[in-house]
């Protein structure tokens, strides 16, 4: 499977914390991650992980254009909701193509564990 990872300044930590848990489910597949994002993962786990831009130039747009040509097959995108994001159109496209293309989006952690109790069946 081919999974974005991508996650807010305030959401960092908790996207590294949630990754780390379940590593060997992440070692599995194929990973994306905007820049900052993977740095911290990559630094974090020692995943292999193909780095985009940063969110906020250009890295939430690429990964969108990889769901709209079918080459991610689901996002773990952990949103900050309470703080204003400077990019927020290219986070609501990307938000929009997930549902468009039918590509299973967790916006934060408890989504993201039913991903997991899912995944395990």
């Amino acid at each position: 499977m081919r999974i974005a990872l991508i996650a807010h300044d305030k959401k960092k930590d908790e996207l590294k914390d949630f990754v780390a848990k379940h590593v060997d489910f992440f070692r599995m597949h194929d990973l994306y991650a905007t820049g900052t994002t993977g740095s911290i993962l990559i630094a974090h786990t020692g995943l292999k992980i193909s780095l985009k831009k940063s969110g906020p130039l250009g890295g939430d747009q690429e990964i969108g254009s990889m769901i709209a040509n079918g080459k991610i097959d689901m996002v773990f995108f952990f949103r900050d909701p309470l703080s204003a994001q400077p990019h927020e159109p290219d986070v609501s496209a990307l938000l929009r193509l997930s549902d468009v293309y039918k590509v299973p989006l967790a916006t934060n952690i408890e989504t993201a564990k039913l991903f997991m109790k899912f995944e395990k069946k």
